[in-house]
């Protein structure tokens, strides 16, 4: 790693120690920089975007503490895993997922997805719902709901995901990491809650994720998940995609949602329950943006472990 914001960061900059152990875990055909704590049943986490594990570094030990099994990973291509030039497509995702759980010696899990990572969590628990036990998403529409929403609410979500539109430029990449990643920072103010935003920890978390996302082609990957949720709109995998998605889930799913994230409005999260027969919960969250575990990080602790514990 060099200075601030000189040359090349290398992996090393997200293997923070701390009470957790890092490992690293082939599933799927990828190997994958997993952080876990604790023993007892598994609580699988994912992390959005732009983040990497570090996400979910005050909920290891705390969820450890209540008797389970910890687990937080960095998704394909971020962080210290695997950078394939393929894969971001929700198939893959679902499945990096599923491999995950069995990789990790487990039978199912808790599954805890925020964003990006949500959104993951919303597909891996349609996919495979025997190994999906409890489902936990913050911030994240079902990814049916937030289709729907681009096309049908163009002042709302379609306006809102106008960041996530600059993704498709080619190159994108080399603007999210310019200025030390500047704008990585950027698009945590504008999608944060204004509290979590102008609060004593945001600097840090900024210079963390903008640090992580110029390890090389993190960004590139970061990007690719963005670029297939839009180009597949308009293929034939797409299409077998949402006829797949249509299936009603099994899996019990608690859904919380910022009543002030910018970037997946409350109104298209809020759908989300018509895809799902098992029970379902849905709560709002004042004042929290796009990043509820952060923003509201007791709040969310205490849901998810009485989620996972019912």
């Amino acid at each position: 790693m060099t200075d601030q914001y000189g040359g090349p960061i290398d992996e090393s900059c997200v293997l923070t120690e701390g009470p957790w152990t890092h490992r690293f875990v082939g599933a799927n055909g990828s190997r994958f920089h997993v952080v876990e704590a604790g023993t007892g049943p598994m609580v699988l986490f994912l992390h959005g975007f732009p983040e990497h594990w570090w996400a979910w570094h005050e909920m290891l030990p705390a969820v450890a503490d209540a008797g389970f099994r910890a687990v937080a990973v960095d998704l394909r291509g971020y962080g210290a895993s695997d950078k394939p030039p393929r894969g971001y497509d929700g198939y893959t995702l679902a499945a990096d997922t599923a491999g995950l759980i069995r990789a990790l010696g487990e039978r199912s899990a808790t599954l805890v997805g925020t964003g990006a990572g949500g959104m993951v969590a919303w597909t891996a628990a349609s996919f495979h719902p025997a190994l999906v036990r409890r489902l936990v998403v913050l911030g994240a529409p079902h990814p049916l709901r937030l289709r729907a929403a681009i096309f049908a609410d163009p002042r709302g979500q379609f306006a809102a995901s106008t960041p996530a539109l600059k993704f498709q430029l080619p190159r994108y990449e080399h603007v999210l990491t310019r200025d030390g990643g500047a704008p990585v920072e950027e698009l945590l103010r504008r999608w944060g809650g204004p509290q979590w935003v102008a609060g004593p920890g945001f600097a840090a978390y900024a210079e963390r994720y903008r640090e992580a996302m110029r390890i090389p082609q993190a960004a590139f990957c970061a990007m690719e998940g963005y670029r297939w949720a839009f180009r597949s709109v308009l293929r034939l995998h797409g299409y077998r995609f949402v006829k797949l998605m249509q299936r009603p889930l099994v899996t019990p799913t608690l859904q919380l949602h910022g009543a002030a994230d910018v970037a997946a409005l409350p109104r298209t999260a809020q759908g989300s329950g018509r895809y799902v027969v098992a029970p379902y919960e849905w709560r709002l969250l004042d004042g929290v943006g796009h990043f509820p575990h952060l923003e509201a990080p007791d709040v969310v602790l205490g849901e998810i472990l009485r989620w996972t514990k019912s």
